[in-house]
């Protein structure tokens, strides 16, 4: 069933008064296999010419696939299951491109508290004088 989200701007459908409901693209990450809302994935594009590359904005033509933004599914993803779900051939130095874009998502785990929360954006504790 795909999740939709509910919002209150906008026109309501044949005037009744009721909130519009607003559908939510669902993706299946090509690695790990999970499903998710479409914002929660990086979609990877083969262009025309055969080369394997991110797509940031999402709007890239050619054929899409998508990966959790985690680094283990960067890695699986490189090994073979990417270049099934793009029917492409993913060389050498297209693989170590992906690799290294999939590598910012591991720093970024790495960072996270044990609770979830990005240790970055937690504050310091502060001392007796006030400052940290």
């Amino acid at each position: 069933m795909a999740r939709t989200r509910t919002t209150t701007s906008g026109t309501a459908p044949s005037g009744s008064g009721a909130a519009r409901v607003r559908h939510i693209p669902q993706r299946t990450c090509v690695a790990c296999r999970r499903t998710g809302d479409q914002r929660t994935f990086v979609r990877l594009v083969r262009s025309p010419e055969g080369i394997v590359e991110v797509d940031e904005r999402g709007k890239a033509p050619g054929r899409g696939a998508y990966l959790c933004r985690a680094a283990a599914c960067w890695e699986r993803g490189a090994k073979g299951s990417l270049a099934n779900a793009l029917r492409a051939n993913i060389n050498g130095t297209n693989r170590d491109a992906l690799l290294t874009y999939g590598a910012q998502f591991e720093a970024h785990i790495a960072t996270t508290d044990e609770d979830g929360t990005d240790a970055a954006s937690t504050p310091p504790e502060a001392t007796e004088s006030g400052v940290a």
